[in-house]
């Protein structure tokens, strides 16, 4: 029995944003599955919180069958990732990390403008789910847009998520990871400041960055995101 990939997606998105890396390893029969996280996709409706996030991430963990899965988190999910795994006592219980686009630490400088963008945000009539989408439909080819929208976008989680998100620290966090780490970073990502910082703390790790792929390197680039994804999973998963 080969390794499960568990997918965690980023803020506002949803499980459906990794149908393309669903489908290929679906074709190279390795068994994958994309959870949806409190407030998002199948889960909208509920409150975020971060223990209620990571406890997603522990089920899906559990819940999978044979050896040791591969967790892939992007963004808000790449942070939940390492902080899921910095916390859990069993080294081994995941057989390694792909940490997508979270190569800044999110401390109150940087959240708190974002929570004051995202509040003016809110404010639009349709409390920005037009700009959301054309934003995603202007710099996402297809058919990644519409797999980015898909399972709705959860523009009523943005403050409670960025208000937990400020009391994670990955550098601190990363040395306590003793399972192998890739971090995949587009080259023109406005949130890959400190991957460098990242790359050092982490016991076993490495950095790839794609050339012309911005923060939403696993849909604007999904082959190449892919290809990284399968040959890790090869290296540190595969029997």
């Amino acid at each position: 029995m080969r390794a499960t990939v568990i997918f965690v997606h980023g803020l506002r998105t949803s499980a459906t944003m990794w149908r393309h890396q669903l489908a290929e390893l679906e074709a190279a029969g390795i068994p994958a599955v994309a959870l949806d996280l409190p407030g998002h996709g199948s889960r909208r409706g509920e409150r975020f919180t971060m223990r209620g996030a990571l406890d997603a991430i522990g089920e899906a963990v559990d819940a999978a069958p044979g050896p040791p899965p591969y967790l892939v988190g992007f963004s808000l999910g790449g942070y939940l990732a390492i902080e899921y795994l910095a916390r859990d006592a069993r080294p081994q219980r995941v057989s390694g990390l792909l940490a997508a686009s979270c190569g800044t630490t999110p401390t109150p400088l940087v959240i708190g403008a974002w929570r004051v963008l995202a509040k003016m945000i809110r404010r639009l009539p349709d409390q920005g789910l037009a700009l959301n989408n054309l934003m995603v439909r202007r710099f996402v080819p297809e058919p990644g847009a519409t797999d980015v929208i898909a399972g709705g976008v959860a523009l009523d989680v943005m403050d409670d998520v960025l208000r937990d998100l400020v009391h994670l620290d990955p550098v601190a966090a990363l040395p306590g990871i003793a399972a192998p780490i890739l971090f995949v970073n587009g080259r023109l990502d406005h949130v890959r400041w400190h991957a460098a910082r990242y790359l050092r703390a982490a016991r076993a790790a490495r950095l790839v960055t794609v050339p012309k792929a911005t923060h939403m390197v696993s849909v604007t680039h999904p082959d190449r995101f892919t290809r990284e994804l399968l040959d890790e999973y090869r290296r540190v998963a595969a029997p």
